[in-house]
């Protein structure tokens, strides 16, 4: 199995991913994992622990925006965000996002 890795640099976090998963995601949700990144480059991200996914690993949900709302999931791995997935955020996750007291 080969088994392929991406890794970015943003605002001092380093990113990590597979790239066939990547892929995967683009035919998917049409969100590449570069872009996915940059929701942790929005000062009013929304990150939540994801408890019904962390089963071998803790999990987290990311939600910002990155000319839209984005719906990230990704776990800690050493120094490194792994991502996991990517899409356009769902309806109650743009109100989510949008009922923060932030100003635009």
């Amino acid at each position: 199995m080969l088994y392929l890795e991406k890794k970015q640099e943003s605002d001092g976090l380093k990113f990590e991913w597979d790239q066939e998963k990547n892929l995967i995601n683009q035919k998917k949700h049409k969100i590449s994992f570069e872009t996915a990144a940059y929701v942790f480059a929005d000062k009013n991200y929304i990150e939540m622990y994801d408890f019904e996914h962390s089963i071998d690993e803790d999990r987290y949900i990311a939600i910002g925006c990155v000319g839209e709302v984005l719906f990230v999931v990704f776990t800690e791995r050493k120094e490194n965000i792994r991502l996991i997935s990517a899409r356009l955020a769902t309806e109650s996750e743009r109100r989510l996002y949008y009922a923060q007291d932030i100003y635009y």
